[in-house]
């Protein structure tokens, strides 16, 4: 099993089966490399407990993250840029990969790689003062940890065009109407929404949930006939574990299910 606990930036903290993946690096949050290979690391962790069944990604009451450190990248070249930048999608792609629900509970701001993480969630519970962006065009270049990717693929290619292209923010109120939030709730209360979101699945049955998380993001990247097969490969595999056994007993017991996740 993958060890994570606390790292300089990040932290896993776990109880009641839900994962909180917190990011520390006041004031802003900035997504510096060393952030960054502790979100990967910590990410690797949750994927691999068995105890933790969903995940909130969270950075604190005041922000979110207000995006990548500009100081640390302002003098890099081309050729430093090349050479770390999948390192820095990687971060962002093992939060997208944890094979179990993730919410990003989003107060403040989440900007650039800010808003990048949040997009490489399930879902995202957003404060009613929050902003989201992708202002990386006002900086001379664009997202480059999965913000053209992902933002289009969620809120349609015009939509994300738009953000991109000028770089604004959008409120909490746009961003719900967009489908760039999926809640919105007073600043207070994001942390509590967000675990409310994921509360249910601490006891479900994990590998069901975790072959329609694996049918719907990877049936995206395919034709429909392929996507088709891979999601009846991935229903027949749930044949093998005891919760179907058991969720399919229970139906015709007319009681309720006790699932374990095996």
């Amino acid at each position: 099993m993958a060890q994570f606990d606390k790292g300089e930036f990040v932290r896993l903290e776990v109880a009641d089966g839900i994962g909180t993946i917190r990011l520390d690096r006041p004031p802003m949050n900035a997504l510096n490399t060393a952030l960054q290979d502790e979100l990967r690391e910590a990410a690797g962790a949750a994927t691999a407990d068995p105890e933790i069944r969903a995940v909130i990604v969270y950075g604190g009451e005041k922000v979110f993250a207000a995006g990548a450190d500009i100081k640390e990248m302002a003098d890099m070249s081309y050729v430093d840029m090349s050479g770390r930048v999948a390192a820095l999608s990687a971060s962002f792609d093992a939060v997208a990969r944890i094979p179990k629900p993730v919410v990003a509970a989003v107060t403040g701001y989440a900007l650039g790689g800010g808003c990048e993480l949040a997009l490489a969630c399930d879902w995202r519970v957003v404060a009613e003062d929050a902003k989201l962006g992708q202002p990386e065009i006002k900086l001379g270049v664009i997202p480059g940890a999965g913000g053209t990717q992902r933002l289009a693929r969620l809120v349609g290619p015009a939509r994300a065009k738009d953000l991109i292209f000028s770089g604004r923010m959008v409120d909490a109120a746009e961003a719900l109407a967009i489908g760039l939030a999926d809640r919105v709730v007073p600043a207070e209360q994001v942390y509590e929404a967000a675990l409310a979101l994921v509360k249910p699945y601490a006891h479900g049955p994990a590998q069901a949930v975790r072959a329609a998380k694996l049918a719907i993001d990877g049936g995206l990247e395919m034709d429909l006939a392929s996507g088709l097969v891979w999601e009846g490969q991935l229903f027949a595999a749930l044949f093998a574990t005891e919760d179907k056994r058991e969720g399919m007993a229970a139906f015709v017991e007319k009681r309720k299910p006790n699932f374990t996740g095996r």
